[in-house]
């Protein structure tokens, strides 16, 4: 991939800064470019040498970038994408790694028009943790990465993401943003949701009692507040259409045990463990679990 010579990265969390590291390792010869609008960050993150250049303004780091990758809270995107393109060349393609993307592309399209290449991409790696001080560059190593397009994205932007992606270890799919929307409501923010709701159901004197279980179903509740009502309020249907389908099922398992049903009961337990371990035969064939 010769021609990206210039990667630059907006946002240095966790995953801005690990595609940063990534792809200073993989792009030996690239000058990758990172930017932060907090001052704070961007002091930590030279000292942490997440890129071969820490820019202290935005222009700086997207003047004569070949891909731009934006890795900030996505309600910040529409701001940032029309603040960027003055400085953009001609030829620079512009992704983002946002858990939403039916808005993002909309945004796209409306400020950038057909004069800057986008597509979504949506790497599937992460933790509960934030900040730069976490950032990995082998985090996205084994990770899916979904690649969002719509009739108007250039054959040729994705292909270079698609590029871009596998040599930092992603395994690639192709979707459209709405396809990709009604997924990862119901496997990504349903679950955050669901574990923000039960820590929040739980009386703060029976928590010190918590085991194990607890701790892992109610993990995904430590994830950043802002990162999350941003994920929750772009995606606001599919979010409310798995809520919706989590309380019709709650209510029958609630029958069953009002009801002393213990035939209804197993069912339903056996009927999700069968489900999960068919999810976890295929993850560790397709080697997406070690």
């Amino acid at each position: 991939m010769k021609e990206l010579k210039k990667i630059s990265i907006l946002g240095m969390g966790l995953l801005g800064a690990s595609i940063s590291l990534a792809a200073t390792r993989s792009f030996p010869l690239a000058m990758v470019s990172g930017f932060s609008h907090r001052r704070q960050t961007r002091q930590k993150a030279r000292r942490l040498q997440v890129a071969g250049e820490i820019a202290d303004s935005l222009d700086q780091c997207v003047r004569e970038a070949d891909l731009v990758i934006v890795a900030t809270p996505i309600r910040t995107f529409p701001v940032l994408f029309s603040q960027m393109l003055p400085y953009l060349k001609s030829s620079c393609i512009v992704t983002d790694v946002g858990s939403t993307k039916q808005l993002p592309h909309q945004w796209a399209k409306e400020i950038f028009k057909s004069n800057i290449a986008y597509a979504g991409s949506h790497p599937i790696a992460g933790s509960e943790k934030r900040g730069v001080d976490f950032a990995r560059d082998d985090l996205l190593f084994g990770a899916i990465c979904i690649l969002t397009r719509t009739a108007s994205t250039k054959p040729s932007a994705l292909n270079v993401l698609e590029k871009f992606w596998k040599r930092l270890g992603c395994r690639i799919h192709i979707m459209s943003p709405r396809r990709h929307d009604r997924i990862f409501g119901h496997i990504s923010h349903l679950p955050h949701l669901t574990a923000a709701a039960l820590v929040y159901a739980v009386s703060t004197d029976m928590l010190p009692y918590a085991g194990k279980g607890f701790m892992d179903t109610s993990r995904l509740a430590s994830g950043p507040a802002n990162i999350w009502t941003d994920i929750f309020l772009t995606n606001p249907k599919n979010c409310i259409e798995g809520i919706d389908r989590l309380i019709s099922t709650l209510e029958k398992i609630r029958t069953a045990i009002l009801q002393k049903d213990e035939k209804q009961i197993q069912r339903f337990l056996e009927k999700a463990r069968a489900k999960r371990e068919a999810m976890i035969a295929a993850k560790l064939k397709r080697k997406e679990l070690f």
